[in-house]
């Protein structure tokens, strides 16, 4: 063979290799091509699933968002609703108890009432009913007006009604006075005397005898009006009925 043959197969051969590695190069072109399109396409498709979730997500909370609105204002309104109830109930929990205090109140006053109290008559301190000492007051609050008849049979009644009271001695008193201004002397000295047995004490006790012997004195019985003013003077030597029976005995002489 000769040098130009040679030469020209090994140009042919030349040619052949670099024809195929263009073709080969324009292959694997079209591949990696191809390769980026179908990453391209997945990675467009998970960015619109990826989207797609999150659009759902944002949703999802959003309404879960509205819900909790919802039920917070629900919420709010409930304890709105039971902050009245509760306000309703206090309100009247407390009228309950003011109805309930009132009432204890009542009862307390009423029972009062009825219950014995400590008085203090002529210095004399005692235990007495309500009733009593009220029943005693009007028979006085009569003697006052000037309603002596009236007067008398109040007092009178109330001797009857409470022999053991500590107003005794001082109804006996003026129940005497009582008679001695309806002119009834003989009654007016029976009381003052039973004043004078049953409390010789009491700080009514001298004017009671001198009392006594006034309404000796309009029965005429100066005697007997001596003798009870001389008694006064020795019993009681340092009350004001003493010197007011000194007095009379000057003048009966």
């Amino acid at each position: 063979m000769s040098a130009r043959a040679i030469a020209a197969a090994s140009f042919a051969a030349l040619s052949l290799v670099a024809s195929s590695g263009a073709h080969a190069a324009l292959f694997e072109d079209g591949e990696a091509r191809q390769a980026i399109i179908d990453l391209r396409q997945k990675v467009d498709a998970n960015r619109a699933n990826q989207q797609q979730q999150i659009d759902q997500a944002t949703a999802d909370i959003r309404r879960s968002l509205l819900e909790l609105q919802q039920q917070m204002e629900a919420l709010r309104q409930e304890i709105a609703r039971l902050n009245g109830v509760n306000e309703q109930l206090a309100k009247q929990l407390a009228d309950m108890q003011r109805q309930q205090k009132d009432l204890a109140q009542g009862v307390d006053d009423r029972l009062r009432k009825f219950e014995p109290a400590k008085v203090t008559v002529d210095g004399k301190e005692f235990i007495a009913d309500p009733q009593e000492s009220t029943t005693y007051e009007a028979a006085l609050a009569t003697f006052r007006k000037g309603d002596f008849p009236g007067a008398q049979a109040q007092f009178a009644d109330f001797i009857k009604r409470y022999p053991q009271s500590g107003f005794r001695p001082t109804a006996l008193f003026w129940l005497g006075n009582s008679q001695y201004a309806n002119r009834d002397y003989k009654g007016a000295i029976v009381n003052f005397r039973e004043l004078l047995n049953s409390a010789p004490d009491n700080p009514r006790a001298p004017e009671a005898l001198l009392s006594i012997a006034n309404c000796q004195i309009e029965l005429k019985d100066n005697a007997g009006a001596r003798r009870t003013l001389n008694d006064l003077a020795k019993t009681y030597p340092q009350s004001e009925a003493a010197g007011a029976a000194k007095e009379r005995l000057s003048r009966l002489r």
